[in-house]
């Protein structure tokens, strides 16, 4: 909801184990499976940040799946 206020909270870019990315405010503590980025600013830079490095936002494990097939690798049960 836009309350007319502008933000002027930081934020960082956090990642996680399935490279999925998000913003939090950057005193907020991570919680458990996030971690920066190493990229901090306005909401608008950081979800431009995110526009530009997360291109492909299928999980690493189904990258790797479809990359396999691809090739020819693997079968049924994978």
């Amino acid at each position: 909801m836009d309350d007319g206020r502008e933000d002027d909270t930081i934020y960082k870019v956090v990642v996680n184990h399935e490279d999925q990315y998000s913003i939090w405010p950057a005193d907020r503590e991570n919680a458990l499976g996030w971690n920066d980025s190493g990229f901090q600013g306005s909401k608008r830079e950081c979800l431009a940040y995110i526009n530009e490095v997360w291109t492909d936002m299928r999980r690493p494990s189904l990258r790797r799946k479809m990359t396999g097939r691809a090739r020819g690798e693997g079968g049924e049960g994978d």
